[in-house]
């Protein structure tokens, strides 16, 4: 993947860690995230470390979102 493909993507993640951040009262423990110190709009970090940041913040989504789900849907095809 390219470096503006990463730094979209990274965008992207972003975006929906706000919506969910508004939506959970901000309750998203964003700490690895944070402490690589790259954003979306960090242009000149490399390439390497917009792959860490967009690992580590789908990693830290997913994690809580993984937390909230309180009911599990059944597999079923229709």
């Amino acid at each position: 993947m390219k470096k503006q493909e990463l730094i979209h993507l990274h965008g992207l993640l972003a975006e929906v860690r706000e919506r969910y951040d508004d939506q959970t009262n901000g309750a998203l423990d964003l700490s690895t995230y944070k402490s690589l110190n790259t954003r979306p709009t960090s242009i000149h970090h490399s390439k390497t470390d917009h792959k860490e940041a967009i690992i580590a913040l789908a990693d830290e989504l997913t994690s809580a979102m993984d937390a909230d789900e309180t009911t599990t849907v059944p597999a079923s095809a229709d």
